[in-house]
């Protein structure tokens, strides 16, 4: 990490827009060391009241739907809109790796050249809530920087689209026609989360099958519980390669966004996504205290276990008289 700079340095320079001082701010909060994120966490403190003004957004899809052409085409029609974008990608797999999603801007060459855009790779190393702690920081300082379209990208699969759900405002899944079993696997729980359904690749001769597509999922969705917002979750189909359908998808999320902030769910969803939040970093700063204050014993009984001199059950009442 280059050399860590003032508290008013970093503030100064997020509120003046500094590109380079942002993504400084940003590293420090993804790392581990506890002066690093005590400094992240000054630098929040101090620019919060400069946050909040965005709309975030997330997308998941299924592999191969074309997330990277969906978020080029898509971000360079809102930047057409007078919108400053950032694009951040999660990826919990990278915890196991070590690595990260260093393509970004060679995937999204087109967008990451306009000016007022900024993308933003992985986080590569940490716990699933460290990850969700670093991109929600990473988020308000972005906001604070003057950026008022977060793009929230999941790249790994299975827990990351809650995580996603939990710090964005509008929750987008990208699916894919033609390509066999229409409902491609995806879990119930992640198409009651979304907030709408697209269809990429519609163009060429996969229209009519995207057209067929749409009519499935929207039969699909009548089938799921209301949502608490009160939007009906709407499917739309797309091509990122003709640019046919994206400003519709732009147009729906504007809607989206009038219509909770008419009926306060805009505000309540964000306070709900904080309390969560709250709770599940906190469950976590328990466990690593508990961690550090009993590290000794902790390695003898997890010595002992993994040499089957005693069962999970007997580790856990070891735990207990800690």
């Amino acid at each position: 990490m280059a050399n860590i700079l003032k508290l008013d340095e970093y503030i100064n320079g997020i509120k003046n827009g500094e590109i380079s001082i942002l993504s400084r701010a940003i590293t420090l909060s993804e790392s581990s060391l506890p002066k690093h994120s005590q400094l992240a966490n000054e630098i929040i403190n101090n620019i919060f009241s400069l946050t909040g003004n965005s709309i975030r957004l997330g997308i998941t899809g299924v592999p191969g739907v074309g997330k990277s052409s969906f978020i080029e085409s898509f971000g360079k029609f809102a930047h057409s809109q007078n919108k400053k974008i950032a694009v951040l990608a999660i990826d919990p797999s990278s915890t196991l790796s070590k690595g990260s999603i260093l393509g970004d801007k060679t995937r999204m060459e087109e967008l990451s050249k306009l000016p007022n855009v900024y993308i933003r790779p992985s986080p590569s190393s940490g716990h699933l809530g460290g990850i969700a702690k670093a991109t929600y920081q990473t988020i308000l300082l972005c906001e604070a920087a003057g950026f008022n379209y977060i793009i929230i990208e999941t790249v790994g699969v299975g827990q990351s689209e809650t995580m996603v759900n939990n710090l964005c405002d509008f929750f987008l899944l990208l699916m894919l026609a033609g390509a066999g079993d229409e409902l491609q696997g995806i879990k119930r729980g992640i198409m009651e989360m979304a907030d709408s359904i697209v269809i990429t690749k519609a163009d060429g001769t996969n229209i009519q099958k995207s057209k067929q597509a749409q009519l499935e999922y929207k039969n699909a969705l009548h089938l799921l519980p209301a949502n608490e917002s009160g939007w009906i979750p709407k499917v739309l189909t797309c091509s990122s390669i003709e640019n046919i359908g994206i400003d519709k998808v732009y147009e729906l999320i504007e809607n989206y966004k009038n219509h909770s902030l008419a009926n306060g769910f805009f505000v309540k969803k964000r306070q709900q996504q904080q309390l969560l939040l709250y709770k599940e970093l906190l469950s976590q700063k328990i466990i690593d205290s508990y961690y550090f204050k009993n590290s000794k014993r902790l390695n003898e009984i997890e010595n002992l276990l993994s040499l089957n001199k005693i069962n999970v059950f007997e580790a856990l009442n070891s735990n207990t008289s800690l």
